[in-house]
Order: structure tokens, then sequence, then C-alpha cells
């Protein structure tokens, strides 16, 4: 493993650790560097909401093609992360951050200009192939860059809130650009970053592998796809749908070729995912802890972008405008947070505290009505400033406690955890709000306005008089009980959380 130019390094006896170096100027420009693929990245996960109505107007995509359009992304993204994690770790960090890079920048040009639905789907396609090489490898950099443990902490906290920001600034600028622009634009906007990291990431990152990572084991591929992908879909689906017998299906073939999938890792030569990874003090609790904080950020999300939407009746641009307003929040909890760890308090009661924060945040939520704007926002920030916390401290342990030539092993399974995170919080939460929308729809009402609130409402604009009225204001009344519901629901696995927490990391301390 090589280290930037400029920078020298103290000699260590041999087999003693190298002594942790402060890191300077240089590390931290190229920090900034490392932000601009990450912040699109993850604004590509929500660059599409208010794009779709422009693209199926010119491009005129099936229904399915619709929900690919908008899905394979994070379906790739999620299914590739820990393949190209591993992969990173042996060709090396940069060079696979650059090749990312450059398929990420020629990907989002082909999907700008793309000429018909199945051109915008490859294209979207190779967009999550080229997510999944940025995201643990910029992670990963970060462990490379700052082997200082204070310096590397303030380091993550800031990823962290750019990763946050990002999901939520996606949505708005997509609006903004579909308004002044055609919806090509919205991919266009990764241009620039990306030619700016091809032109400065070779001079400011330094190149970092596993020098005894081995071949790589091919067969891990298709094992952790099997694995990952079935579970995502199934678990995405289900909130929607209801838990039909092919989502069940498809998280049970998910699991299956999960066993198979770590059955390989603990007998290959050379495996993918090295199962020392788990052995280290803090790690394991660290990537479990972050799924629990991801489980909480998109089950509420499920609930708050339609509240303010279909209930409260903003549109798409105001509705993500109004969701800016809880990054205010966010931007100070994880600098808190490092600078509490930092002057000596406890890890373990500081993520013990993020959780019990994101619990006040749903039972903030649990407390709206049909028309309690400044109420929902106070507790969507409330929670994301919590999640965050934990997020950023999980994230320095996890890091910490991994080898440095195994960081983008560690980063992989970090992200693939969030996403795993991410569905069940929707699929359970959102099955805990479904099941209380459809008891409080009337029977009487047309089968579609029992599945959800946007097809109650659908219906309500059809029939005539006071009976279309009616039926709204009992399907905002429906869907507003069942977020209630949810969020009681999170706030008691939240504060679950905070006891896990602290029985968990009480002794993974790292120096």
């Amino acid at each position: 493993m090589t280290t930037p130019r400029n920078t020298r390094r103290p000699t260590a006896p041999a087999g003693s650790a190298a002594p942790a170096r402060r890191a300077g100027r240089r590390e931290w420009t190229a920090l900034g560097v490392l932000m601009l693929p990450l912040l699109l990245v993850s604004m590509d996960v929500s660059v599409l909401y208010f794009a779709v109505p422009a693209i199926s107007a010119d491009l005129a995509p099936t229904g399915t093609q619709q929900l690919w359009i908008f899905d394979v992304y994070a379906f790739v993204l999620a299914g590739l992360l820990m393949t190209m994690g591993s992969l990173g770790d042996r060709v090396g960090r940069r060079r696979l951050l650059l090749i990312g890079a450059a398929a990420f920048g020629a990907a989002s040009l082909a999907a700008a200009y793309a000429n018909s639905a199945e051109m915008l789907i490859a294209a979207r396609a190779v967009l999550g192939v080229a997510g999944a090489t940025l995201m643990p490898t910029t992670m990963a950099l970060v462990r490379t860059l700052f082997t200082d443990p204070g310096q590397r902490a303030k380091a993550i906290a800031l990823w962290s809130g750019v990763m946050t920001a990002g999901v939520a600034l996606g949505s708005v600028l997509s609006g903004v650009l579909v308004e002044f622009f055609w919806w090509g634009s919205v991919f266009l906007v990764n241009l620039p970053a990306m030619v700016l990291l091809l032109v400065l990431g070779p001079f400011l990152l330094p190149e970092a592998r596993n020098p005894g990572a081995g071949r790589f084991d091919l067969l891990s591929v298709p094992l952790s796809l099997a694995a990952v992908l079935p579970v995502v879909y199934g678990l995405k689906e289900i909130p929607s749908n209801g838990p039909r017998a092919q989502y069940v299906a498809a998280i049970a073939v998910g699991l299956l070729f999960a066993v198979l999938f770590v059955r390989r890792q603990r007998t290959a030569g050379a495996p993918m995912i090295s199962p020392a990874l788990f052995r280290a003090r803090g790690f394991a609790p660290a990537v479990a802890l972050n799924l629990l904080a991801s489980f909480a950020i998109m089950g509420s999300a499920y609930f708050t972008t339609q509240y303010l939407q279909s209930v409260l009746g903003k549109s798409a641009l105001e509705a993500a405008l109004w969701a800016l307003v809880p990054s205010v929040f966010i931007g100070c909890a994880a600098p808190a947070a490092t600078w509490a760890v930092r002057r000596g308090a406890d890890r373990a009661y500081v993520v013990a505290t993020g959780f019990a924060v994101v619990a006040c945040g749903f039972g903030l939520l649990a407390t709206v009505g049909t028309d309690s704007l400044w109420a929902a926002l106070a507790g969507a920030g409330v929670l994301a400033s919590g999640a965050v916390t934990v997020v950023s401290q999980v994230t320095d342990l996890a890091l910490g406690a991994a080898p440095e030539e195994r960081a983008g092993s560690a980063s992989s399974l970090l992200e693939t955890g969030a996403e795993f995170g991410g569905a069940l919080g929707m699929a359970l939460l959102g099955a805990v709000g479904v099941a209380v929308y459809r008891a409080g729809v009337p029977d009487a009402a047309p089968a579609p306005a029992h599945e959800t609130l946007g097809g109650a409402l659908a219906v309500a604009r059809e029939l005539p008089g006071r009976a279309g009225g009616a039926l709204a204001d009992a399907a905002r009344v429906a869907f507003t009980d069942g977020m209630r519901a949810a969020a009681v629901a999170g706030a008691v696995a939240m504060a679950g959380a905070a006891v896990l927490a602290v029985a968990a990391l009480r002794r993974s301390r790292l120096s």
C-alpha cells in the first residue's frame, strides 16, 4: 500500500503498527474531492422523484418499465456493494474509484439522452454498477487518509452528513431542474463533479490495497447478488402490495442464498468478505446498529413524504422544499456527537442517546393530525438528527476496528447493512401503517381505495358530489392513524435499540 505524495510516514519497528499520522491540508482537500461522488451517488437514489412524469410523457414507458426506471439503480447498487468493496481492496481503491467515476459520468450522459425506456433502464443499471464502486471506496479512502482517530471521527461525521443530505437534495434538485429544463438535466448535473474527481483524484488521493488479499473469488459474486437482491426486492414491495406469496418467496430465496454465501466465505481460501472482520472488537455491533439507524430513516420517510403530499396537499416541489427544513437539525448532530466522544464520553452512551433521540422523533410523529405540518417536520428533524448521530459513530467504530487493508470490505458491509435496514424499515413499519389504514377506510369504498392513500384520492376525484370529499377525508384520517401507529412501533423499536447499543458497545472502545 502506498501513501500520498509528499507525505512522510513515521517508521515503525518491525512487527508493530505505524503511529497515527496527523492529516494536513492535502488530506482535508482530498476529503472535499471524495464528497463529490458520495453526494451524487446518494442524490441519484431520489433524483427521479419529480422527473418521472416528464420521462413518461417523452418515452412512454409501460408501467413495468417505469418501475424499473425508478428502482433498477437502487437494486443494482445494493447487490454489488460487497463485490465492489472487496474488489477495491484487491485492485486498489483509488483505481476503482476513478474507474467508477468515469463509468458514472458516461452512464449519466447516456441516461440524459436516452431515446427509449429500454435505453434509460440500461443506463440506470450502469449507474448502479458505478455507484456501487463509489460508495465503499469513498468511505475506505477516508480510513486511509485519516489515521489519527480524532481526525478520522471528524471526517466521518462530515461523510455521514453529506450522505444524508444527498438524498434530500436529490429530490429538490430534480424538481428545480425539471421545472426549468428537460428531464435529462437531472443526469447531466453529475458530469462536472465526475470530471473534477477524475482530474484531481490522481493527485490528491492515495492508492491503497490489500497486498495479501489473494485471488478474487468469482463464485461469491453471484451468491452475494442472489442473497441481497431478492430480499431487498421483497421487503420494498411488501409495504405497497402487502405480504403476497411472491414477495415472501423472494425473501426466503434470498435468505437461502445468504446462508450459502456465508458458508462460502468460511471455506474459501481467499473469501470476498473475510470472517476475521467480524472478530474485530466492535465491528459486528457497529454493522447491526447502522442497520437499525437505516431502519428508522427509511421507515419514517415512507410516511412523511406521503404525508406532506397526499395528506397536506403540497405539490411535489413544495413537499421537497419543506423536507429540507429538518436538515437544520441534521447538520449539527454528527459534529456534536464526535465532540462529545473526543471529550471523553463513552461511545456506547452517545450511540444510545442517538437512538433515544430517534425514539423521541418517532414520538413527535405519533402526535400528528391531518394538518400538522410543523409537528411532522419537527419529528422528522429530531429523528434524522438522532439517526445521523448513530451512523457517524458506528461508522467510525467499524472503520477503526477493521484493518486498513480491509477497509473496502468493511465499508461495503456497512453500506449493504444500511440497504437491508432501509428496506426492512419500510416493510415492517409500512405493514403496520397499511394495516391501520385499511381498517380505517370505509368498507363500501371501491377496492383501489383500500390499497393506498393515492388510490383512494384517485377514486375520490371520480366520485360525484360530497361522496368524493368524504372518501378523501376518511382516507387522509386513516393514513394519519396508520402513520401514528407506525411511529409508536418505531419508538418502541428505537428504545430497544438504545438498550442494545449500551450492551453491545460499552466495552467496544478504540484508541
